[in-house]
């Protein structure tokens, strides 16, 4: 189910995106911004405007109409990058700072784990952790990981 907007999207001849306001409003540069990146990352998108105001509000982004959503998962993917851990490789020591090498949904990486703090707990088993050049990996299901991956992480949880 589709809802009408109270406004329209579109990329302008450099790129960026622009929303057009019910009264006609052009305001260039918008940025959308999920309220719930992790938990619920297609309910509540604000868009925000180069001032850093929100323009719109999108209660789901499955009802919005197909070029719109486009729209905006095409600017959500330049913006976001969660890496998914689906296996723990190797650490370089069970206390922190230390280095992980970890295989994720896009390659073989290695990060550097400076706090055990920088482990988050999440609802059903869902863990994000904050690698040292500022990456948060996630991991959605803990009780998912290899055996081998679950025992270096329990060392640190």
């Amino acid at each position: 189910m589709t809802h009408s907007l109270s406004f329209q999207l579109q990329r302008n001849a450099l790129g960026r995106l622009v929303l057009t306001d019910a009264q006609g409003q052009s305001h260039v540069g918008v940025t959308p911004v999920r309220a719930f990146p992790i938990a619920a990352p297609d309910e509540g998108l604000s868009l925000v405007g180069p001032e850093g105001h929100e323009l719109a509000w999108v209660p789901r982004l499955d009802q919005l109409p197909r070029a719109e959503r486009a729209l905006l998962e095409e600017e959500l993917a330049t913006r976001e990058f969660n890496p998914v851990v689906k296996r723990l490789l190797a650490v370089s020591s069970f206390s922190t700072p230390c280095t992980w090498t970890v295989e994720t949904d896009r390659g073989q990486t290695q990060f550097v784990l400076k706090a055990e703090e920088d482990i988050r707990r999440l609802e059903r088993g869902k863990l994000l952790i904050s690698g040292g050049q500022g990456i948060v990996y996630q991991v959605p299901d803990m009780a998912a990981l290899d055996r081998g991956s679950r025992k270096l992480l329990e060392r640190f949880l």
